[in-house]
């Protein structure tokens, strides 16, 4: 019997992935796309047609609605759905797989489309309906969550005894030429980078005011870069399975220009998530915003530059001090030539179908709900070079950092 793979979510993300498992349709089988919006899937389907030579199927679905994604579901008699949808939506369609007893896997946790919360309490609490249901959950299947979880599991399984600080360091030093405009899903973003900054210190979570903490961190193959630190989730797993950490920091990033827009935005309310009426109609003053900035979906083709996402790791190995930085650079125009996407689609997207490809190989299978980490680093970081995300490892000199001081 062929594998039957659901995809839901037709963004830059799912376009990635969509293509990725027609490029290892040997795993995963009769693929189909879908989406609210059936056009979007119809389009990546047509160009995967010409530039792979494999054909998907597309079909239209509200991932608002349980009964909709469980008619889905069963109808295409999906062995494993990757969510790449918006993060609304993971809980209904984790209820749909509950429902359907069928695998699952998504990118990004859970966000509150009301409240602006995104964490992962409420998909832990489906772990026990997951195990009774006999199926597999995996949460945050991307780069960061997910491969920079990878990338600490790594850490801890080949080069140290304990990590005592970990710092996630993400940066994109592409330029698309637009004075202001998001990589991923405009809404998602700016809650993301508008929240509160937290880092995790001696057993305790440490709040910051939103982009507050800055560093210059210099990345390999682009340069001194203003960091600031955020608020990011998969710091919220780390802590509970990282032997001995005693602080863990996300750091992330911008430019000026994005910063300017972003504050001015903020200074006259265009960010805030409380619907307000305008001319008899009420709108979400962020939701409107994203209607107007470029589709992320559509940067591809002009952006240039490249990506730099790793960890930066200190511990204690053999009771020496040691020091470790793992990262991974992708160029964006590379990843247009081979998937039509830009390179922050592109690393999220091909972690999200390594996962998958290990969950349906049962290289990675437990049932219930799990976090990247909590599984055996070495599969996944062989399927990265293999896929298009090779890596690099940087031992450094116990007191080294990447960091520029002024």
């Amino acid at each position: 019997m062929s594998t039957k793979t659901l995809i839901i979510g037709a963004g830059g993300v799912g376009n990635v992935v969509a293509f990725k498992c027609a490029m290892n349709a040997e795993t995963f089988g009769e693929i189909t796309l879908a989406s609210r919006t059936k056009s979007k899937c119809d389009d990546i389907a047509k160009n995967i047609k010409k530039k792979v030579g494999v054909e998907i199927s597309t079909a239209e679905v509200n991932a608002d609605s349980v009964p909709e994604l469980v008619e889905l579901i069963t109808r295409t008699e999906a062995d494993i759905v990757i969510n790449v949808a918006l993060p609304y939506q993971d809980l209904t369609i984790m209820d749909a797989c509950r429902q359907t007893c069928v695998d699952y896997l998504d990118t990004a946790n859970y966000e509150h489309p009301d409240t602006a919360k995104f964490e992962y309490k409420e998909q832990w609490a489906r772990d026990n309906a997951f195990k009774q249901a006999g199926i597999m959950g995996l949460l945050g299947s991307g780069f960061d969550p997910g491969v920079t979880n990878v990338f600490c599991a790594y850490a801890q399984k080949h080069y140290f005894d304990e990590i005592h600080t970990i710092d996630i360091l993400d940066c994109n030093a592409g330029d698309h030429g637009y004075p202001f405009a998001t990589n991923f899903n405009p809404e998602i973003n700016l809650r993301e980078v508008s929240a509160k900054g937290r880092y995790w210190e001696d057993g305790k979570w440490i709040e910051t005011e939103p982009m507050e903490i800055k560093q210059v961190w210099d990345y390999p193959e682009i340069g001194p870069k203003d960091s600031y630190l955020l608020y990011h989730e998969e710091m919220e797993s780390l802590v509970k399975h990282i032997k001995g950490l005693k602080r863990i920091r996300f750091f992330m990033t911008f430019g000026e220009s994005y910063l300017t827009h972003m504050r001015c935005l903020e200074n006259v309310g265009m960010l805030s998530i409380e619907p307000i009426e305008h001319k008899g109609c009420k709108i979400v003053p962020i939701e409107f915003l994203s209607t107007l900035l470029p589709d992320p979906a559509s940067l591809g083709p002009r952006t240039q530059g490249k990506t730099n996402i790793g960890i930066f790791a200190k511990g204690i190995k053999d009771g020496e001090p040691k020091t470790l930085y793992i990262y991974q650079v992708s160029d964006h125009q590379k990843c247009y030539e081979e998937v039509m996407s830009q390179a922050v689609s592109y690393t999220t997207g091909v972690p999200a179908m390594i996962g998958a490809k290990l969950m349906l190989e049962k290289k990675w299978y437990e049932t219930g709900v799990h976090n990247m980490e909590e599984f055996d680093p070495d599969p996944f970081m062989e399927e990265l070079n293999k896929q298009g995300l090779p890596w690099q490892i940087m031992e450094l000199d116990a007191d080294a950092t990447l960091e520029v001081k002024a």
